[in-house]
């Protein structure tokens, strides 16, 4: 289970039910790992990284539903780590450079010397080309579809490795390093790479040796040929098995996790007060969340409405986003005031134009809202209270949630407040998150809270938001509207890696999405990311803003953190209290 789901299953009652609790009856789920005679106990971080019902023993790099959330960075190391904190700035691991062809077709990494697996082979290109060959060959492993993008990759000798691409794509570099690589000389031997579940793994990255595998918990210690090994000063990370948000929250508050990511309401009384010198925290901005809408509405008059960019400049000037962040957010996201929605995760691409013709449509201004409608024709032509199109059609409409998603729905309420307030007839619909990410699919909602892709640059999060290639294919792409000049200059942005070029691209992209308000941006979503610093130092945090701090799969920067980690003298070896079996269902 990833981030998302960690967090919104933290509830208020949650938090009570933790603080309520002591030890539990039940057996301990974990023991410290013992060390030889004579010698000091490993260092031992404790990472709660997914919760679970019970670990199950899957180390295949490439399953997207049960592989384990220690597998990628951990035991296979990135060519490249992109720094998504600052622009996409290499952090070069098991490469030592990258570079395009002049026709931008060829994409070469040079490979470091004298890297092993961590069964003492050599790392060689013929690795790299080999995991490439087996995403064609199986295609159930190619999540990044990497088959329809690259056309050959070529290990020109042993730390030379050439990818040929389809046809022009820079921002492709950012996806080919997420790709595992694994040893040509083990899974050349497996029958079944998609059902292959990697027992005993042999990596290159930090921890690839596993000495403890229970439902309960199961424990990571490092490689013994790792080449960065002097950088590393961890020796183990245990995972416990954490089932539930009550028994996280009492891990949490007693000081059993070293290191995890959760929304926990009223953190500084649930969880830095337990240990105020300390349990700490950083939530730096993350992927935008907005209220996407329909410009294709099933309602004629919803649709009539919604077409007209005043109307959606109205609705976004009528919410007040401030208010969001500190009730149903509790003060942890960023307000998202920008006028195309690009977030202050993306600060350095901000395009000032964008920002002076359309910003104050970004802005509460509920009195500004009201004249806009009116200036627009949108008034109460039968009488009921309630604005309609300048035609008399009705304008009413719900606004989608996901059932439980309580962060959501009480932004979602809070949004369908300040439009009741503007004179729209406007509720709010919870549905099954499955329901809702099909409703926003195939068009049947008006409008609905959802989130935007991050990415190293602004240009996944516009990609996979608004170019017409995913517009209702995706949830991602739910708001039905298109542009010829904004497709032109998304593709534009991945046909140069001219950074004058690139900036020209996303200037353009944003004037577009900001003149058209196509959504309503309301924040930028924490990174979600909680540590305690009485075993180890080094963290992330506002004063040490190295990376993206968070340990989720899926968090490439979680590598250089783990590297950055040292114990504190006398604590780290004896290991966090561990934590107490859950019990029952």
């Amino acid at each position: 289970m990833g981030t998302a789901l960690i967090r919104r299953f933290v509830s208020i009652t949650g938090v009570a039910l933790a603080l309520a609790a002591t030890a539990l009856a039940a057996p301990t789920a974990t023991a410290p790992i013992a060390a030889p005679e004579g010698q000091a106990a490993p260092a031992t971080l404790t990472v709660l990284a997914a919760m679970s019902s019970g670990w199950v023993r899957n180390f295949n790099p490439f399953n997207e539903t049960s592989r384990l959330p220690s597998v990628r960075e951990f035991i296979y190391e990135p060519l490249v780590v992109f720094n998504s904190m600052y622009g996409g700035r290499p952090e070069y691991r098991l490469a030592t450079d990258y570079a395009f062809s002049p026709d931008l077709l060829k994409l070469t990494f040079k490979l470091r010397d004298g890297v092993q697996w961590s069964d003492g082979q050599p790392f060689t290109a013929a690795d790299v080309a080999y995991t490439f060959d087996l995403l064609r060959r199986f295609r159930a492993l190619d999540t990044l579809d990497m088959g329809n993008r690259v056309a050959a990759v070529e290990a020109v000798d042993a730390h030379t490795v050439v990818f040929t691409l389809k046809k022009v794509n820079t921002s492709i570099v950012f996806e080919i390093v997420r790709v595992p690589v694994v040893p040509r000389h083990v899974w050349s031997k497996v029958a079944d790479p998609v059902t292959f579940t990697n027992d005993t793994p042999v990596g290159t990255g930090p921890m690839t040796e596993v000495k403890r595998f229970t439902p309960q918990v199961y424990v990571q210690c490092r490689n013994p040929n790792y080449w960065d090994g002097a950088d590393l000063k961890v020796d183990c990370m245990s995972f416990p098995q954490v089932r539930n948000n009550e028994q996280l929250l009492t891990a949490a508050a007693e000081g059993r996790l070293d290191w995890f990511g959760a929304f926990l309401p009223d953190i500084e009384r649930t969880y830095v007060a337990a240990d105020p010198k300390h349990h700490r925290y950083w939530f730096p901005p993350g992927g935008t969340v907005a209220i996407d809408i329909n410009l294709n509405s099933p309602s004629r008059g919803n649709r009539a409405a919604f077409r007209n960019v005043n109307f959606r400049r109205a609705v976004s000037m009528a919410v007040d986003r401030r208010a969001i962040v500190d009730i149903a957010g509790y003060g942890y996201p960023e307000v998202n005031e920008y006028a195309s929605g690009i977030g202050r995760t993306y600060q350095d691409w901000v395009n000032p134009e964008a920002e002076r013709q359309y910003g104050r449509y970004a802005h509460f201004d509920k009195n500004g809202a009201q004249a806009l409608l009116a200036e627009s024709g949108f008034r109460d032509v039968n009488g009921d209270g309630y604005i309609d199109n300048a035609d008399g059609s009705p304008i009413a409409f719900d606004i989608l949630v996901p059932t439980g998603w309580t962060d959501w729905v009480n932004s979602t309420q809070l949004v369908a407040e300040s439009l009741n307030a503007l004179g729209l007839n406007v509720r709010v619909s919870t549905v099954e998150p499955a329901s809702w990410a099909q409703k926003l699919i195939s068009g049947d909602y008006d409008m609905a809270i959802n989130g935007l892709f991050p990415g190293e640059t602004p240009y996944r999060s516009f990609d996979t938001g608004f170019h017409s290639r995913y517009s209702g294919k995706t949830r991602f792409a739910p708001t039905r509207f298109t542009d010829p000049d904004l497709d032109s200059a998304l593709d534009a942005f991945v046909a140069t890696i001219d950074p004058t070029e690139q900036r020209r691209a996303m200037d353009k992209v944003q004037m577009i999405v900001a003149a058209n308000s196509p959504y309503v941006p309301l924040f930028s979503n924490p990174t979600w990311y909680e540590y305690n610093t009485r075993r180890f130092k080094g963290w992330f945090n506002a004063d040490n803003p190295v990376a993206r701090p968070d340990v989720f799969d899926g968090t490439p920067e979680r590598l250089l953190h783990l590297l950055a980690l040292e114990p504190v003298k006398g604590q780290a070896a004896a290991a966090a209290p561990p934590i107490p079996s859950a019990g029952g269902g």
